[in-house]
């Protein structure tokens, strides 16, 4: 009967994940809300969390998600401080060259917010001199200083809170943003004073998660992204936050 047991333990333990009881530390900003915030709890809240989370669970893994400065990111990934960033990141070249990253989990465009009820014009013409704030080292200060460095007053700031509060103040006259976690802010408080101004544009803006060149982790995380956009996880976590599809 001994025999049998030890049998039964050892075969079950060669059958259980390599990473059964692993710890996984997932990063991310806790500024960009509704995709990452800290709440009125001092909790890390938002979609970018829930999306963590419900990878962790479908990996059978506990996450451990930790705030972090957005432009320490990939150097702390790179240094290990983390393993992997859920922080709405775009995948660009530029990255592509520091970090891997997943299949996207969602995708975004860009778009002007700027005065409600003010006539704008957004094409380059029309905006030669204006005062535009983007957060740095953002798919939004990257436009601007790729397409517009020589046409408007660019101004960049560490995080988005700070970008809207110079809105607030008239220190700027527009801003460009990612058009997901601007729809959230406009609907509520002093995001009310302001709309979008100008159509969606740069739609090719896709957000993965990075990880660690080379690192396994991106395949499973891979798998588990597809498993919780099939088993509806991942739209209901959507519906939580937008009313329309966000992937």
């Amino acid at each position: 009967m001994k025999k049998t047991s030890l049998v039964l333990l050892l075969g079950t333990l060669c059958h259980a994940p390599a990473w059964a009881g692993e710890q996984i530390r997932i990063a991310t900003e806790g500024a960009w809300p509704p995709f990452n915030y800290v709440d009125e709890q001092g909790a890390v809240s938002g979609f970018d969390v829930d999306i963590a989370r419900a990878l962790c669970s479908r990996m059978q893994t506990e996450c451990d998600i930790v705030v972090n400065d957005w432009d320490g990111m990939i150097p702390g990934l790179r240094t290990r401080k983390f393993d992997a960033i859920v922080s709405s990141m775009s995948i660009t070249e530029e990255r592509l060259r520091q970090v891997d990253f997943t299949d996207r989990y969602y995708s975004g465009g860009l778009r002007f917010v700027g005065p409600r009820g003010a006539e704008v014009d957004v094409s380059p013409e029309a905006l030669k001199g204006k005062v535009v704030g983007a957060q740095r080292a953002t798919i939004a200060s990257q436009y601007l200083e790729d397409h517009l460095a020589d046409v408007v007053q660019i101004k960049l700031y560490d995080n988005q809170e700070n970008v809207y509060l110079d809105m607030q103040s008239g220190r700027l006259e527009l801003f460009l943003s990612d058009e997901l976690p601007t729809h959230q802010w406009l609907q509520t408080g002093n995001g009310q004073q302001f709309e979008f101004k100008g159509g969606s544009f740069a739609r090719e803006d896709i957000i993965g998660i990075a990880v660690r060149k080379g690192d396994p982790l991106r395949n499973r995380l891979n798998q588990a992204l597809s498993a919780i956009l099939q088993d509806g996880t991942y739209q209901s976590i959507n519906e939580k936050y937008f009313p329309f599809s966000i992937y």
